[in-house]
């Protein structure tokens, strides 16, 4: 069964852990935040529209790229993240999902 993607599923999982799948090996994420946005005046209505932001190590810094993610109870799914900001300790990473709900 396919992940739920939304923005109350990831902000029942906030604090948690997900590991990115990377070619030689895993790395672990920490979802640190998920921020929603209200619908502008001259936006159309009906929209999921949220990011979510995972801090990881700061010896490895991933590229901007879609990965291949797993967590214990969203299961697996793919995302494109985005790295926002960053220092020797962590990085920050970025998701950002604008879609019609169903």
């Amino acid at each position: 069964m396919p992940a739920l993607l939304t923005e109350a599923e990831f902000s029942q999982n906030l604090n948690s852990n997900f590991r990115v799948k990377l070619a030689d090996g895993e790395l672990k994420l920490e979802l640190v935040e998920v921020k929603g946005y209200n619908v502008g005046p001259n936006e159309q209505g009906g929209m999921e529209r949220f990011s979510v932001f995972f801090s990881g190590p700061g010896d490895l810094k991933l590229p901007q790229h879609v990965y291949q993610l797993a967590h214990e109870t969203m299961g697996e799914f793919e995302i494109f993240l985005v790295p926002v900001a960053g220092d020797e300790k962590n990085y920050r990473y970025e998701a950002v999902f604008n879609y019609f709900k169903t």
